[in-house]
């Protein structure tokens, strides 16, 4: 029995000596996430967090996590998380605060499933807490006399997240219902079952009402084949393309193939099958489109008028109009970049989505001097200094910036090219505007005259992950 119990614990030294460097090497990591990403630190960590989860399932080991003598190591499938019926009501209450789709509306999904480089599926992340209140978990933890650790960081009310906890939900349970986070779950749960629905509907649609074709540009240029999706380049052909148009083909960017959909179909379906089909051709054809986006194509391909009449999309797409068709025309790469110009208005204290980066963009008051403490003094503005709303865009040709403890400003080209950041990735890079002066730049200190002083108030522009409305981690 001596032996046997001096197994455990050495086993569980081990684990404990190997689960701490690990530990220590993550929060490393999440760090440096954070300073290069313009992330906050929680998101950061959430990033690896999830990213360790997804290696683990990978290896097929659970060996690691093994600590009981009597179970053989065996193959790991799954990983179960914490969440709760709380942190469902809470992510539902923050999407509907933040506004979104039925997507969004389902919330945190019981089940992830984890698929390896080939899409062969190899595991799952699952949340069998998800009926279950926070208290009553915590009520029968306690009954077993077994403790457990409480994140520092959820008293924080820096994080939203936190202030619908701690402030929000408690409200609407006090003064509204008593039941309204059970209300909250049981909607993520109707929304995700329609959602359901809706993509065995749109994955049919998709075949058949919409037709696929390439781009009339593609059929004058030498060397091209008509592989569906993409354009091929046939290296062997005598008289290739420019380079200049196989960079642009090269860079990351929507698909080149137009949609066509016809019109009369579309115009007799409901409004919920108009909505659902147009954003369905946005999402397969890599066109980031946002609610207002929907309703004006729809207006759009509603209205008389002659046949040819365009309109303009985000990323270069644009919309023909036709007697019996509309048709989702792809940039022609001969003529223009592969990924144009975005701005988007940002509120100080807000948010943006940038669909372009697949992020937000969060200006956040820092209100107390412990607060402005536990940031990088390098990141932080004078909150008077600023107005009421900034300019979030990627930086253009031309734009100069005056980073802290540098000689003179200099243009953006230069200090992008200084860091060895990817033309693609270069040209999307995001700054905030005020006025004509840019007062933000990723991955940079801000300007020396608006870095913040000792005070009671400083402000933080940040990159922040743009919530998955597949699945909220």
């Amino acid at each position: 029995m001596k032996a046997r119990t001096e197994i455990v614990a050495a086993r569980k030294a081990r684990f404990a000596e190997r689960e701490a460097a690990r530990r220590a090497e993550k929060e490393r990591e999440a760090a440096q996430l954070a300073a290069a990403q313009q992330f906050g630190l929680e998101a950061s960590a959430l990033v690896l967090r999830y990213g360790f989860f997804r290696e683990l399932l990978g290896s097929g080991q659970g060996d690691e996590i093994d600590l009981s003598p009597q179970f053989s190591p065996t193959a790991l499938n799954k990983i179960a998380t914490g969440h709760t019926l709380d942190d469902q009501a809470e992510t539902v209450l923050m999407r509907l605060i933040r506004g979104t789709g039925l997507r969004g509306l389902g919330g945190i999904h019981s089940r992830i499933s984890v698929e390896d480089e080939d899409g062969e599926h190899h595991g799952e992340i699952v949340r069998p807490l998800l009926r279950i209140r926070r208290r009553e978990l915590g009520r029968y933890l306690r009954d077993l006399k077994q403790t457990w650790r409480e994140d520092s960081t959820n008293a924080d009310s820096r994080f939203t997240r936190n202030r619908v906890r701690k402030l929000v939900l408690p409200l609407l349970e006090r003064e509204f219902h008593p039941a309204v986070a059970e209300g909250f779950a049981e909607l993520a749960e109707i929304a995700r079952d329609e959602e359901d629905y809706w993509e065995n509907e749109i994955s049919g649609w998709l075949g058949t009402v919409v037709q696929w074709s390439r781009p009339e540009w593609t059929r004058g240029l030498p060397g091209f084949d008509d592989s569906p999706g993409l354009v091929r380049i046939q290296t062997s052909h005598p008289k290739p393309p420019s380079p200049e148009l196989l960079e642009r083909i090269a860079q990351p960017g929507p698909a080149l193939m137009n949609a066509s959909v016809s019109r009369p179909w579309l115009l007799t379906e409901p409004k919920a099958v108009q909505r659902r089909v147009v954003k369905a051709i946005g999402e397969q054809a890599g066109i980031p489109l946002e609610f207002k986006h929907i309703e004006e194509i729809l207006r759009f391909a509603a209205e008389d008028g002659p046949s040819g009449k365009e309109l303009s999309l985000p990323l270069g797409w644009k919309i023909v109009r036709e007697p019996e068709s509309v048709v989702f025309v792809t940039p022609d790469l001969r003529r223009q970049e592969r990924i144009p110009d975005y701005e988007y208005s940002l509120a100080v204290p807000g948010r943006v989505r940038v669909p372009e980066l697949g992020v937000g963009i969060e200006a956040l008051r820092v209100t107390s001097g412990t607060q402005v403490a536990e940031y990088n003094p390098q990141q932080l503005l004078r909150a008077e200094m600023l107005p009421k709303r900034l300019v979030v865009r990627n930086w253009r040709p031309g734009d100069r910036f005056w980073p802290a403890h540098t000689k003179e400003p200099k243009k953006i080209k230069e200090l992008l090219q200084e860091r060895h950041v990817p033309q693609p990735e270069r040209r999307l890079w995001p700054v905030a505007v005020s006025g004509d002066e840019i007062v933000w730049m990723r991955g940079f200190p801000v300007p020396a005259r608006l870095l913040a002083k000792a005070g009671p108030e400083a402000l933080l522009i940040q990159e922040m992950p743009w919530a998955d409305e597949e699945h909220t981690i």
